[in-house]
């Protein structure tokens, strides 16, 4: 079964609110927040990947 019968079944709390970032980010089960990596590391996550980069290289006419 899947489509709208499905969505009744997710009723299972996997993140709970972040005690440092304040994002309902922090799963008790793996003990570490998605967003700022709280419990995994004492500096913030952070990847480069995450901001859009100028254009360099490229030609402009």
């Amino acid at each position: 079964m899947k489509g709208t019968p499905s969505f009744g079944k997710r009723n299972k709390k996997n993140h709970i609110r972040c005690r440092r970032c304040g994002r309902n980010a922090y799963n008790p089960n793996k003990k570490f927040c998605a967003s700022c990596g709280f419990g995994r590391s004492s500096r913030l996550r952070r990847y480069s990947w995450q901001n859009k980069k100028p254009v360099t290289g490229k030609r402009l006419k």
